[in-house]
């Protein structure tokens, strides 16, 4: 099990640092503003302090906590917490809110009622317009091409060099503790991509290809077809069956029909029959595809991820094939029907309703 939510250990050493130094560097500069202007709380039946206090204090911690924030969400993260600036306002919103509430106890004495409803109050609107935090406990399986042999044009990029790009897949994996995921292209691929990852995937248009299933067969490793765009749900059997008497380890996945010369449909009948044959993977983002563009790059239609998903899900499907990216719009490849991974986890935790209903 991977969670998705996850935080790169350098992201909360900073955030801690940067506030502490922050906070320290204030406090005094604040603390001698609220002398200078009078701002002092003084003892009283309802304070714990025997001598007279700054009331202002609080001040340094806001200005600290605004400033890592506007700096953490704009200049460091790239995890599913960042929703861009309407997210970081909402924060911000909720933050402000709670410290004037702060202020005004100060000045005014609110009683202990009022003031916890209006805490109450901000909390709840904070949650519910943007700082829901919910671990999705799913199985994750990352995956990433070591190479991209399937180009339109001889200029596309293509990969970073073999080995380095199957230590940086392995590195991930060890690193995450997540299973990996590679596709190969020829059959001398299969022995090579092995030792770097748990799964092999055979592309598309290679579903057919008899030497390269078998050399991903003999590996060992779980092996992933992929439904030929020109293939029908019956006959991904014959491609199973060709693995299937050297591994049992096997998923099915399927990503699209062609129709007509620059676009791909689902037809959702082959989830059906697929799960029938094997485990049954749904591809979401390439099922989007518009290949064959006139400008030697695929187009997609990213705005119908969410509902090929839902779909999938609806119909038992067994695992989603989702692409995502902090900047589809610079992926090396196939940004045209990727996911911006902001929204990755929204999608999740609708999809796992779905898939908790139809248990049920």
């Amino acid at each position: 099990m991977y969670s998705i939510l996850s935080i790169k250990g350098f992201e909360y050493l900073f955030l801690v640092l940067f506030s502490f130094l922050l906070t320290f560097l204030l406090i005094p500069l604040v603390v001698n503003l609220g002398e200078y202007y009078g701002f002092v709380d003084k003892p009283s039946y309802r304070k714990n302090h025997i001598i007279p206090r700054v009331r202002i204090g609080g001040l340094a911690i806001f200005i600290s906590y605004i400033l890592v924030s506007f700096v953490y969400f704009n200049f460091i993260s790239t995890n599913s917490l960042n929703h861009g600036n309407s997210f970081l306002t909402i924060i911000l919103i909720g933050t402000f809110a709670s410290f004037v509430i702060g202020i005004i106890d100060d000045l005014f004495i609110l009683q202990a009622y009022p003031r916890l409803i209006m805490l109450t109050l901000v909390a709840i609107f904070t949650w519910y317009y943007g700082f829901t935090i919910q671990i999705v406990n799913i199985p994750f399986i990352f995956k990433a091409s070591f190479k991209k042999a399937n180009r339109s044009k001889l200029t596309s990029f293509t990969g970073i060099g073999d080995e380095k790009a199957l230590e940086i897949l392995k590195e991930i994996g060890t690193k995450l503790d997540i299973p990996t995921l590679t596709d190969i292209h020829i059959p001398s691929d299969a022995s090579l991509a092995a030792n770097y990852v748990d799964i092999l995937q055979i592309p598309a248009f290679l579903a057919r290809q008899t030497d390269l299933l078998i050399s991903a067969a003999k590996t060992g490793k779980v092996v992933n077809i992929k439904k030929g765009q020109f293939m029908n749900s019956d006959s991904m059997r014959f491609a199973y069956e060709k693995i299937k008497g050297i591994n049992d380890k096997i998923l099915l996945t399927e990503r699209g029909t062609m129709f007509g010369y620059n676009d791909l449909v689902v037809d959702f009948r082959n989830i059906t029959k697929l799960k029938k044959i094997g485990v049954t993977v749904m591809d979401v983002t390439h099922s989007l595809q518009k290949p064959n563009q006139p400008t030697g790059v695929s187009g997609g239609d990213p705005e119908m991820i969410e509902t090929i998903a839902k779909a999938a899900i609806s119909l038992g499907t067994d695992g989603l094939f989702i692409e995502t990216h902090p900047e589809p719009n610079n992926a090396k490849s196939d940004g045209a029907n990727m996911l911006n991974i902001e929204h990755i986890q929204p999608l999740l935790m609708k999809l796992i309703k779905i898939h908790k209903s139809i248990q049920n």
